[in-house]
């Protein structure tokens, strides 16, 4: 058996998968902020979307982020 991914240590690459144990750690969010620009910000239908059990790897959150962004409009 694998040990479970370490969200607050390990290097996160966009093919890293986001597995059952994912956690929000700093080291997420640096990834996120280099992926997504600085703007990044958690939020709560992001964070559920990540923990939906669902395959997705760390790129596609980014992808799934950044897409939401564009279509929000702004004020």
């Amino acid at each position: 058996m694998q040990a479970p991914f370490d969200w607050h240590g390990a290097a996160i690459a966009p093919l890293t998968v986001v597995d059952r144990n994912y956690r929000y750690t700093q080291n997420v969010r640096r990834f996120f902020v280099d992926a997504c620009g600085p703007s990044f910000k958690f939020d709560k239908a992001f964070i559920a979307r990540l923990k939906d059990g669902k395959a997705k790897t760390m790129g596609d959150a980014a992808t799934e982020w950044i897409s939401r962004r564009e279509r929000k409009p702004v004020l």
